[in-house]
C-alpha cells in the first residue's frame, strides 16, 4: 500500500510539473517585473507613463479573462478592456462569477487566472507570422525529441538567435512586432486577485489528476509517460513565454533609466 501512494504522489507531482509548471514559473517573475516596471514609472513619469504599453497589453489581458471565462460557462457580469483609473490603479478588469456545484466551473477558474499568459502568447504568435519573414523556422528547434532539459533550454536558445538575426532586425516590420509584442508582453503577468483564482482552479485540478491516476495505476497504467509526452507539444508556448518574460525584463530595464533621468 506505501509503495502505491508513494508511486501516485511521484506520478502526480512529475505530472503536474510537466503541464502546469511553467504557468507558475514565468507568471511569478512576470508579477515581480511588472509591478517594479509600474513603480519605476510612478516615480519617473507618473502613472500615466505605462500607458505607453498598457493601451495594447491591457485589452489582451482583459479579452483572455473575457474569452476564457466564457469557455469555462462562468456569468460574466462587466467587462472594461481598456478604463485606466490613477485612484485604483486599475486598467481594465473582466468581473465574473460561477457556480459552486459545478467542477467544471471551478476548474475553469485556473485557466481564467491564466489566461492573459495563454492568450497573450497566442497573440505574439499571430505577431509573429505577421510581421517577421521567417517565422516558420524560428521555433523549428523546439519540436525536436529532448533527453534533458539542457537540451530544451538550447532548443529555446536557438530559437531566439532564430528570430533576432541580423535579417530580420534590418526590416522595419520587425520592429513593429518587436513594440506591440513588448506592449502585450509587458502586461501578462496575472494580477493578485488572478493569481488567487489560478490556486483555487488549481487545486480541483490536482484532485481531478489524483483520481486519474489512482484509477489508472489499479488498472497497472502509469500515465506519466503519456502525459510528460503531451507537455512536448507546450515547446512552442514556453518559447513565447520565455521571449515574454525577456521583452518584460527589457520593458523594466527601460523603466530604470527613465527613473534616473526623471525622478521625481
Amino acid at each position: 500500500m506505501l509503495q502505491f501512494f508513494t508511486t501516485l504522489l511521484q506520478a502526480v507531482l512529475i505530472q503536474l510539473a510537466g503541464l502546469f509548471g511553467i504557468f507558475f514559473v514565468i507568471g511569478f517573475f512576470q508579477s515581480i517585473i511588472q509591478a517594479k516596471t509600474l513603480e519605476n514609472y510612478q516615480r519617473s513619469l507618473g502613472w500615466k507613463g505605462i500607458l505607453w504599453t498598457a493601451w495594447m497589453g491591457t485589452p489582451i489581458h482583459e479579452i483572455g479573462h473575457y474569452f476564457f471565462a466564457k469557455i469555462f460557462h462562468h456569468r460574466v457580469d462587466s467587462v472594461r478592456i481598456f478604463e485606466p483609473n490613477e485612484e485604483s490603479g486599475n486598467l481594465g478588469h473582466v468581473s465574473h462569477a460561477y457556480n459552486t456545484k459545478s467542477i467544471y466551473q471551478k476548474l475553469g477558474n485556473f485557466f481564467i487566472g491564466s489566461a492573459p499568459m495563454i492568450f497573450g502568447s497566442i497573440v505574439l504568435v499571430i505577431f509573429l507570422y505577421f510581421f517577421v519573414p521567417n517565422a516558420k523556422e524560428i521555433f523549428n528547434p523546439l519540436f525536436a525529441e529532448f533527453k534533458n532539459p539542457l537540451d530544451f533550454l538550447q532548443a529555446v536558445y536557438d530559437s531566439l538567435k532564430n528570430l533576432f538575426t541580423l535579417d530580420n532586425i534590418s526590416k522595419w516590420s520587425f520592429w513593429l512586432f518587436f513594440y506591440l509584442s513588448l506592449a502585450v508582453a509587458s502586461h501578462m503577468a496575472p494580477s493578485k486577485p488572478d493569481r488567487r483564482g489560478m490556486w483555487s482552479g488549481f487545486f480541483w485540478i490536482v484532485l481531478l489528476m489524483i483520481l486519474i491516476n489512482i484509477t489508472t495505476l489499479l488498472l497497472g497504467v502509469d500515465i506519466t509517460v503519456y502525459i510528460l509526452n503531451l507537455s512536448q507539444f507546450l515547446g512552442l508556448f514556453v518559447a513565447i513565454f520565455v521571449y515574454s518574460l525577456l521583452l518584460s525584463f527589457l520593458h523594466y530595464l527601460v523603466s530604470v533609466l527613465l527613473r534616473l533621468f526623471f525622478h521625481k
